[in-house]
């Protein structure tokens, strides 16, 4: 944010690119643990459920603190545009909570026995939407109005995505296929 659109948009291209590799492995290694062993998928609906309800903790407490959102540089300076990409990237591939969410995204979508296709549009639609939602936050965020802005509606936005956590969370542990 604090260093210019062009490099809030190469970060979001890397943090995409990202996402669309823990979907390809997240979707192949799931259908090969289901076609090897169905009652897996019970463990991964209970791992991916109970998941989602930490989500729904993180944002409830995220949308109740009071701290200010400020603009920072990254450590280590500026980049190029291709080091932000990059930097996306690791950051996307080094943090677990990628992986985990993954594994519940695709819990939900993929059930055993779903042709290929099904976990090819998965992962497709959502590097679609990845793309799109990190461009516009890099757009959006490199201005100091929208950050004073989502610093006003963050309890809002965080309460939001909280109940949608507690929802899916609650629907996948309750789920019976």
């Amino acid at each position: 944010m604090s260093v210019g659109r062009p490099s809030g948009i190469a970060l979001a291209m890397g943090l995409a690119t990202g996402s669309f590799t823990w979907s390809i492995m997240t979707v192949f290694g799931l259908s090969a643990t289901l076609a090897a062993d169905a009652s897996a998928l019970l463990a991964i609906k209970i791992f991916g459920g109970l998941y989602l309800l930490w989500l729904a903790y993180k944002s409830f407490r995220s949308a109740t603190s009071h701290h200010d959102m400020k603009a920072k540089e990254l450590a280590g300076g500026r980049h190029t545009p291709f080091g932000y990409l990059k930097r996306g990237y690791i950051i996307q591939m080094t943090n677990p909570k990628a992986a985990l969410a993954w594994i519940a995204i695709i819990s939900v979508g993929l059930k055993q026995g779903a042709p290929l296709w099904v976990g090819m549009a998965i992962v497709i639609g959502t590097f679609l939407l990845s793309i799109v939602i990190h461009l516009l936050y890099a757009v959006a965020f490199s201005t100091p109005a929208m950050v004073r802005i989502y610093g006003h509606a963050r309890p809002v936005i965080q309460g939001v995505l909280g109940t949608f956590f507690t929802i899916a969370g609650l629907r996948l542990l309750a789920s019976r296929s």
